[in-house]
């Protein structure tokens, strides 16, 4: 039965030019000077988007034509909470979010979100520590969520239309998902039509295994069936929690259904490498294809329940050391993967490198994400432990200065 409805599903797709690449190109262009929110790259961004929709043939769906305008004082202390202003000063900062609307005349609203902002020369959160200001194009963080959204707008007209769609490319995500939040504060649609929100955030370096992680899960008692009927290409990493550090974490706190789809973080995340040579484009239209299929099992499916998660960072330990690694979040076997060794931290000093297990830090064996959260907590600086870990398949011990 399900494959049946499968095949039904695809016969009906509208198949738009792909422009994935030629999308992620302009966006990740060094003209464009990294998109960091309130640039003329961003702006130049944000236009670009609006074209696209409007050749796709979607409605605008902004306050002023497509765009929604914020303006928001930035943050001088992290636990602030961010202001947002209706006048513009020299004090304040002035972000775009991108709407278009496919109008089916339903009673409820798909909404379908990337953030296009990012990091501009290396603003706070860049892994960069090179001496010269570098360009950070944010390819894959996120011209690559972007260009899927795009996608899918043209997948998306004329089919499967027992929901409207609205699309929104977002700013001021890595200033803290400004973007996103002001949207759910100022919503251009009633916010309680909308039946559940789809985010693409770094969906652009689906590696060789094709792991996709998808986050959310839990947010809908249905998601989890349809995310696996229509999986016949991913390995699918599912993890419940409808709270994460991307837009889709606005929806969720106003008691919206949502999925964030995610291909894993890399040596060049928040870095000037990250640039659009080295995304795995046919993994993006695939993944694109994926999502289609996904909104056309749930058409009919009328209104979806929402329900809580539970929230993995409110048990998360405390701790005030770091191995300098770059977990694989990817990894869903025992132990934590090194995506990334940081030069010149405790762990390239001990000689870890990428592809490694770690296995147990001090007596604390590691199973995965939190246990190794737990370990890092029961350390202070200047304390020493033995670290073990796994390299193709041997067992291998070493002292960690912390």
């Amino acid at each position: 039965m399900v494959f049946f409805i499968s095949l039904l599903g695809c016969e009906k797709i509208h198949q738009p030019e792909n422009k994935i690449k030629e999308d992620v190109s302009f966006l990740a262009d060094d003209k464009l000077e990294g998109r960091e929110t309130g640039t003329i790259g961003e702006q130049e961004a944000a236009t670009y988007i609006a074209k696209r929709f409007k050749e796709i043939g979607v409605e605008p769906k902004g306050t002023k034509g497509f765009l929604q305008v914020f303006t928001f004082k930035p943050k001088t202390d992290p636990h602030q909470e961010v202001k947002y202003s209706t006048t513009s000063t020299d004090s304040t900062i002035t972000g775009t979010n991108v709407l278009g609307y496919i109008d089916n005349k339903a009673n409820k609203t798909i909404v379908i979100g990337a953030h296009y902002d990012h990091l501009g020369f290396g603003a706070e959160g860049s892994l960069y520590r090179g001496e010269e200001k570098a360009i950070h194009n944010g390819a894959d963080d996120n011209a690559s969520g972007v260009s899927v959204m795009l996608n899918l707008a043209g997948k998306l007209k004329q089919t499967n239309t027992a929901n409207n769609y609205l699309f929104i490319a977002f700013s001021g995500e890595e200033m803290g998902l400004l973007g996103s939040n002001y949207f759910v504060k100022n919503s251009t649609i009633p916010l309680d039509s909308i039946n559940y929100m789809l985010n693409m955030d770094m969906v652009g370096r689906l590696k060789a295994d094709s792991t996709l992680a998808v986050y959310g899960v839990g947010t809908s008692p249905v998601f989890k069936q349809v995310i696996s009927d229509n999986n016949d290409k991913f390995k699918i990493i599912e993890k419940e929690s409808g709270v994460g550090p991307s837009d889709h974490t606005s929806f969720y706190l106003n008691d919206i259904p949502v999925l964030h789809f995610f291909t894993g973080q890399h040596e060049d995340y928040h870095r000037p490498s990250d640039d659009s040579e080295l995304l795995n484009y046919e993994g993006m239209e695939a993944i694109s294809t994926y999502i289609f299929e996904i909104i056309t099992d749930l058409d009919d499916n009328g209104t979806l329940t929402f329900q809580k998660t539970k929230s993995e960072s409110e048990d998360a330990p405390r701790f005030k050391v770091t191995l300098g690694v770059m977990p694989d979040y990817m990894f869903d076997g025992k132990g934590m993967r090194l995506d990334g060794v940081t030069e010149d931290k405790p762990a390239h000093k001990a000689g870890l490198q990428k592809g490694d297990i770690v296995i147990k830090i001090g007596e604390i064996e590691i199973s995965d994400m939190m246990s190794y959260m737990k370990a890092l907590s029961s350390f202070e600086k200047g304390n020493t432990a033995i670290v073990k870990f796994k390299r193709e398949g041997t067992v291998i011990e070493a002292e960690v200065t912390f």
